[in-house]
């Protein structure tokens, strides 16, 4: 299927590793041009190198911390004209909800609530004068089914979740379409996180925490990020074109609902 997206530009945020190299590496695929940003710019390089040898697109780096005010001024100032949007940021760390602060929720609106509305308010106004834009955002799961030790989490995409849902709908006439995809686990860092967390509480082994995880997930596995990536390409193509306001699963059926 050709998405109809060769040509077009996509800020692709906390793209080194994890979920966002693969939505950069399946719109480079492609023939998106991107404009990728992380903190670490040794693994963002190294990502963004391998991308180039193997798509042979334009990729412009931008090693910064996007949950800043500052650092969002750089990376927008070195993206320019952007066509695609997708937002991302690490999850705040897990807890019970006796453990947090106001600047522990603070933190974590900041990264995953307000960044990507600064990000889309930036960048909605030029994608409407142009009639086209599409904006990912990767929230969660758990934004339909709330994971009790990931109450920041919760809070936070829940946020997101509620500012999409009314935004989404007052740009759709003027071409930009925005959604959400919700992952559940996946091989990434994060997972490695999670199941590490599991093995210090309960003193077990990394392979136990894992075969817990895996029960819970209809699939039986955790997601990869080359079947993340291919979703968010399809939701950044011409063919989504009337898929507004939506939240979107990747959870291999973990999340128990009809609707």
């Amino acid at each position: 299927m050709d998405l109809g997206i060769s040509g077009k530009t996509a800020l692709v945020c906390a793209s080194s590793k994890g979920l966002g190299l693969g939505c950069a590496e399946a719109l480079a695929r492609e023939g998106v041009s991107l404009v990728m940003n992380a903190r670490s710019e040794g693994p963002l390089e190294a990502s963004a190198a391998a991308i180039r040898a193997e798509t042979g697109v334009e990729v412009t780096t931008v090693a910064a911390d996007i949950t800043s005010a500052e650092g969002r001024d750089k990376v927008l100032a070195a993206a320019g004209q952007v066509d695609i949007l997708v937002t991302n940021a690490g999850g705040p760390p897990p807890g019970l909800w006796s453990d947090w602060s106001r600047d522990d929720f603070i933190a974590a609106f900041d990264a995953n609530m307000l960044t990507p509305i600064a990000l889309m308010q930036a960048l909605i106004p030029s994608m409407a004068a142009r009639g086209w834009g599409r904006i990912v955002n990767i929230t969660s799961q758990s934004v339909k089914a709330p994971i009790p030790v990931l109450g920041l989490s919760n809070t936070a995409r829940a946020g997101l979740t509620g500012f999409v849902a009314g935004t989404a709908r007052q740009v759709a006439g003027q071409g930009v379409v925005i959604n959400n995809l919700l992952p559940g686990i996946h091989a990434t860092d994060r997972a490695e996180a999670l199941d590490g967390a599991v093995v210090d509480a309960q003193g077990i082994t990394m392979e136990e925490a894992r075969a817990q995880r895996f029960a819970t997930i209809p699939a039986g596995r955790y997601g990869t990020r080359d079947e993340f990536g291919a979703a968010c390409a399809f939701l950044c193509s011409q063919h989504a074109g009337f898929m507004v306001g939506q939240n979107i699963l990747l959870d291999g059926g973990a999340v128990n609902t009809t609707l």
